[in-house]
């Protein structure tokens, strides 16, 4: 597969030239860094309990290789500011019914056929270049302290140029899932347009692009993310996301005790 992407106005006093000035400038002013990555979770995390489905396709060499589909159920904790996440394995077969729970700091493996639960790391590789945490609904702005790199022009991955801000985001607490993390937003909208991802040693571990911005729950929010491995740019991931729609989600569901019992409609 050959892919050419990486998978109120002023009154009439005011001149041409002074709107053109004052555009620029609204475009060059940044808000504080924090602020910034606040803006960003707002794009990313609806402000109410929701699902999504998550298809993540793994490629060699622009090959697909592995296909997993999952159903995200998350919820804010209005307590610690951080969302807790139920995560179900639909496809492949083999693993329908498999269940992540993701609740305060911890995230569990729950496989039905053995009944039990197993404390696993976020940084787990869940398939390809995809680890566990990377379908997680997170709040970045709780985990993480943000410092201003500076403006930055670059290719998205639909090799549309870009000016953004150049973010360095490094883990606030030990319940972070990445130690840190570089992050490019647009100037404007603060859309994310690409992170690096780094180990607890520093290595970078993937780069990762997001695009196809499209309407979900009232706001333009990226429905594919693509993970590209640090080392061999010939192993990339993509992450779909499709049908978002608000969700109820009881308390038990975030609880460990009760994934054997928990029954999902739909």
């Amino acid at each position: 597969m050959h892919r050419r992407s990486f998978l109120a106005a002023p009154t009439l006093l005011a001149s041409p030239a002074l709107l053109t000035v004052s555009s620029a400038l609204a475009q060059t002013t940044p808000i504080a860094p924090q602020a910034m990555v606040a803006a960003a979770d707002a794009i990313r995390n609806p402000g109410q309990p929701f699902r999504v489905t998550s298809t993540l396709t793994d490629y060699v060499g622009g090959r697909p290789r592995d296909k997993v589909v999952l159903v995200v159920f998350a919820r804010e904790d209005k307590k610690t500011g951080q969302f807790n996440n139920l995560v179900r394995y639909v496809e492949p077969p083999r693993d329908a019914g498999k269940l992540v729970l993701y609740a305060g700091s911890t995230l569990w493996f729950y496989d039905p056929a053995s009944k039990a639960a197993v404390r696993i790391s976020p940084q787990q590789r869940l398939t390809g270049q995809a680890s566990n945490g990377d379908v997680l609904t997170i709040n970045m702005q709780r985990d993480y302290k943000a410092a201003m790199v500076g403006p930055e022009a670059l290719q998205d991955a639909d090799r549309q140029s870009r000016n953004t801000w150049h973010l360095d985001l490094t883990a606030s607490g030990p319940d972070a899932i990445y130690s840190r993390i570089e992050m490019w937003l647009e100037q404007g909208t603060h859309r994310m347009v690409k992170g690096k991802f780094y180990s607890d040693s520093g290595r970078l571990l993937k780069i990762a692009y997001y695009r196809k911005y499209i309407e979900q729950l009232g706001v333009q929010r990226p429905s594919e993310t693509i993970l590209i491995d640090a080392v061999d740019s010939s192993l990339v991931t993509t992450v779909g996301s499709s049908d978002m729609r608000p969700q109820e989600i009881p308390d038990a569901w975030f609880q460990r005790d009760y994934l054997p019992r928990l029954k999902i409609e739909g």
